[in-house]
């Protein structure tokens, strides 16, 4: 019996040896390989992080790739935006646009998955789900490879690129800290940093699948808990901390932990300082702020979450940057257009050869003031969470008498409604049974009955 719940909207993530079996992971390489082979190609390249079974699925979805006619070129152990820099790269002599990256990113430990992309493209949502309709029919006996695997080092190319391209941060004037949450990042940042001459100290670098330091998840401030007090006793005024496979990340400062929208809104500035208008694009938890600003210098968009649906966006309209509040950052100024943890940190080490660390906390500081919740999660059910949100859009059409006056509602992802004085969201994630809801205003009392009115109206669509 296969699990659907690992066909996810992003990526394929479960359990090792729960729903993540030999039988399953063996079956998904085999009807990859097919794809592959359906775009007119025979190759992909293969990495994986640090979790301790990473090295067995690989094993597995490589005998599963081999059995259909796929030659397999290993990376070995890189962070994910590695497997992305080979697909635009010739390395070795050897091009693939084609990768699995076997990751359970931030997840707790006993997790891991798939990040795959094909033809430079994403491979999401109803492509995902449909490979696990395809594999609940596949019939195709598990057979152990013999082939020989040709290794390419993915990894130097990929930091000789970014030690040449950042070659303006040589002998950087201030000293950095770094969380590596015992990710993957490390393998990739250490060897830039030291070719650059950037002085810097590095929390928890060494990769461990088990995480012993602290959840690999820079978008939740207890995991920066660490790096703030190194930051702290070392009298050390910028800190980077990575997520588990290095695609996502914090910027802080002494006084500051980075959002995403306000690392947005810097890096449009960055973009834009030589005259060019900058085209942003951000998701629709992004504080309102964040389209305000970009608006004045270039020109916003605003579009799904995910970093899926954020990739190809960005491609869609050649636009320069696509932001993430939780950190995902992709560069299309500059670079290839991925979310990659490594290039956003050096992208942001940029900020302060402009600005000294206390230029760019006033920065943010002088913008308007707003009052925001953080992200708040609603349980239900996979399938009661469209439900509420298409019964909810009704109930909005023609709210209670008693409702905040509705200036518009934005409805590309969940429901985004907009008010006098500020907007509330909610959605349904896609990821897990759960309603995702962020509210905003000019003060903290319209935030709150913003807040409650859609909340109200949620709890009587449940009843």
């Amino acid at each position: 019996m296969i699990d659907n719940s690992i066909f996810r909207e992003y990526d394929i993530r479960g359990i090792f040896n729960e729903n993540l079996t030999q039988q399953v992971t063996f079956k998904i390489g085999y009807l990859l390989g097919q794809k592959i082979q359906s775009n007119g190609e025979r190759n992909v390249i293969i990495g994986h992080d640090a979790r301790v079974h990473s090295l067995k699925l690989y094993e597995w979805l490589k005998d599963g790739l081999c059995a259909s006619g796929i030659e397999v070129y290993f990376i070995g152990l890189v962070p994910t935006p590695v497997a992305y820099f080979a697909t635009y790269n010739t390395i070795d002599s050897i091009s693939s646009a084609n990768s699995i990256m076997i990751t359970g990113s931030h997840n707790p430990p006993q997790y891991n998955g798939f990040k795959i992309t094909l033809d430079k493209k994403p491979f999401y949502g109803s492509a995902i789900r449909e490979l696990g309709k395809e594999l609940e029919k596949l019939s195709v006996p598990i057979v152990s490879s013999a082939r020989k695997i040709i290794s390419i080092d993915a990894l130097s190319a990929y930091k000789n690129y970014l030690i040449d391209h950042f070659k303006s941060l040589k002998n950087f004037p201030y000293k950095i800290a770094l969380d590596y949450g015992n990710g993957v990042g490390a393998v990739g940042m250490e060897d830039i940093l030291n070719a650059l001459n950037i002085k810097h100290h590095s929390l928890f670098a060494q990769p461990d699948g088990n995480f012993p330091a602290h959840h690999p998840d820079p978008s939740e401030e207890k995991n920066l808990i660490d790096i703030k007090n190194h930051m702290s006793k070392n009298n050390i005024k910028i800190g980077l901390a990575f997520d588990g496979d290095a695609d996502r990340i914090a910027l802080l400062s002494t006084n500051h932990s980075y959002k995403g929208d306000e690392l947005a809104i810097l890096f449009a500035k960055q973009i834009g300082k030589d005259g060019t208008k900058p085209v942003i694009i951000g998701e629709v938890k992004c504080s309102q702020i964040m389209y305000d600003e970009i608006n004045k210098i270039g020109q916003s968009v605003m579009y799904k979450t995910g970093h899926s649906n954020l990739k190809v966006k960005l491609k869609e309209l050649d636009a320069h940057l696509a932001a993430e509040m939780s950190g995902h950052l992709f560069f299309n100024d500059r670079y290839f257009g991925f979310d990659d943890a490594i290039y956003a940190g050096l992208r942001a080490l940029e900020l302060f050869l402009d600005y000294t660390p206390e230029d760019i906390e006033m920065l943010i500081e002088s913008l308007p003031e707003v009052y925001s919740t953080p992200e708040e999660k609603i349980i239900t059910t996979e399938d009661e969470k469209f439900t509420i949100i298409e019964r909810l859009q009704e109930i909005l059409k023609n709210p209670p008498s008693e409702f905040p006056k509705i200036i518009d509602m934005i409805c590309i992802d969940g429901i985004r409604v907009i008010f006098e004085d500020g907007w509330g969201l909610v959605r349904a994630s896609n990821t897990t049974p759960v309603l995702v809801t962020r509210f905003e205003a000019k003060n903290k009392e319209n935030m709150g009955k913003y807040k409650n009115c859609l909340l109200g109206l949620i709890e009587k669509i449940k009843k």
